[in-house]
């Protein structure tokens, strides 16, 4: 990416897809309000970590792809009782890929692949599965999109909706933003 095509951070901001149109137009007067959740309108749909592209590698685990992104970080979820579940990455559809811990007991890691040996603890998970997962999501599944939104933001203020807006890495506490990544891409903030 080269400097011309760098957001400044100030044209950028991420809110709360559960705020209303109203509340919306009044925190952010003139912006554009881009919904990016599995809930959005095409094409920015196409950034919801949901979003079953279809070829997305799955870190550790060379000639193994998932269809999306949440599918990756779910298929190497271990829970108490139970282990990786491959099943996730062939999910195609936007709904039912989540794996509760209520059901397996609670998060104990990330498997580092579907078959390796080691457990990560959930910032080491979200640095080496989740972010190069879905960079890569960003960079060859719906680089067309990244650019819209990056000619929206260049052209003034924009909004990124979704329901978290944690874009810390380290505050695990919340869950991450992929809202939040997006902004962090366009202006080469990169975590």
């Amino acid at each position: 990416m080269t400097d011309a095509e760098t957001v400044p951070p100030q044209n950028l901001q991420v809110a709360s897809a559960r705020l209303g149109a109203a509340t919306l137009a009044r925190r952010f007067p003139g912006a554009t309000v881009v919904d990016v959740t599995s809930r959005g309108e095409q094409p920015w749909v196409r950034l919801s970590p949901f979003y079953p592209h279809g070829g997305i590698p799955v870190p550790f685990t060379p000639g193994v792809t998932s269809m999306s992104t949440e599918g990756v970080w779910q298929a190497l979820k271990v829970l108490d009782h139970a282990d990786v579940d491959p099943a996730k990455l062939s999910v195609a559809a936007m709904r039912g890929i989540k794996r509760a811990p209520h059901r397996g007991g609670t998060v104990r890691g990330h498997r580092r692949g579907l078959h390796g040996t080691e457990l990560l603890g959930y910032e080491q998970a979200r640095r080496e599965i989740y972010l190069p997962t879905y960079l890569f999501q960003l960079e060859q599944r719906a680089a067309d999109v990244v650019a819209e939104l990056r000619a929206l933001a260049l052209a003034g203020p924009l909004v990124l909706l979704d329901y978290t807006v944690n874009g810390d890495v380290t505050d695990l506490a919340t869950p991450l933003s992929h809202a939040a990544l997006i902004t962090r891409h366009l202006t080469a903030r990169w975590p």
